[in-house]
């Protein structure tokens, strides 16, 4: 039972970051994800300290409002001039580095230590259960990651037109009156929300890998955004399946192994892709060359 537990964490912290990656990749905004996943750990740190829980509901609260001031300030930078990517590398390293230094502070003699944060434990989620009246509900991580995958899939759902024109075409939306701003800042706070949420299971670094390779690996595979969406959660549960086993089977790290596993897949589709893999393209020139000899 606790294999299941495993993978379906898995699967669901997968699902949740690859759906909003998705996002993330038709902007050519990658890494703000990197950026905002590192940069929460402050607001993290802070929640914890001020309410000394570590409950779900201040940590998220502490890393949307961290999320949103991440964003914000590398919108204050960029429009003062500064280039994008100078931008993300300043207010991402900043806040993360100030995290380091708040945990190091005072935390040091709690049970809040940087490498639970950072890389997070899969294998342990079975056991860290939720009672509701009384009745064990199965894992935290479960209900905590699975609220999340539905609040994003609802959102993007219901605003599927609106996220869709602000991520293609912004001048576009803002002419039609949609509120660009809003919308993008909706986005970073998702995955501000999701980040977090994903600590206890894969860890803030490791969710970058679950936010970014599943979607790109489905830009590869498909030419419609809603596809692409969908390609992108297969690939997720995929990517935790073989992880799981994977490191079953190599006795190494469960969460390691499922993003090494989504990067493997990444690679299938870089070189196998119909339209964009490298051997498909390669076919396809030959055969051109030989039509035309």
């Amino acid at each position: 039972m606790n294999d299941f537990w495993i993978i379906l964490v898995g699967a669901l912290v997968a699902s949740s970051c690859s759906v909003l990656g998705c996002f993330l990749i038709v902007r050519k905004m990658t890494l703000i994800g990197d950026a905002i996943s590192h940069s929460v750990l402050p607001g993290i740190v802070l929640a914890f300290l001020i309410t000394g829980t570590r409950d779900s509901v201040p940590m998220l609260i502490g890393a949307a409002a961290l999320g949103l001031l991440t964003v914000f300030l590398i919108q204050l930078f960029q429009s003062s001039g500064v280039q994008s990517d100078a931008a993300i590398g300043i207010v991402f390293t900043s806040l993360f580095a100030t995290g380091i230094v708040l945990v190091s502070l005072y935390t040091q003699q709690i049970d809040f230590d940087l490498e639970h944060v950072l890389y997070g434990e899969i294998a342990y989620t079975p056991w860290n259960t939720m009672t509701i009246g009384g009745i064990e509900a199965g894992p935290k991580a479960v209900w905590i990651v699975g609220s999340c995958l539905i609040l994003n899939l609802i959102l993007i759902f219901a605003f599927f037109k609106q996220f869709k024109l602000v991520s293609f075409d912004p001048a576009l939306a803002a002419a039609m009156g949609i509120p660009v701003l809003l919308f993008h800042y909706l986005l970073m706070s998702l995955i501000s929300l999701t980040t977090v949420a994903s600590f206890d299971s894969v860890g803030s670094i490791l969710v970058v890998g679950m936010l970014i390779i599943p979607a790109a690996t489905a830009y590869l595979l498909s030419d419609r955004l809603s596809g692409m969406i969908k390609v992108s959660i297969v690939i997720g549960v995929l990517s935790s399946i073989i992880g799981y086993y994977s490191a079953t089977i190599l006795d190494a790290s469960i969460s390691g192994c499922m993003v090494s596993a989504a990067a493997s897949l990444f690679g299938l589709a870089f070189l196998f892709s119909p339209s964009h893999g490298l051997v498909s393209r390669f076919l396809k020139r030959r055969r051109s060359k030989e039509m035309h000899a």
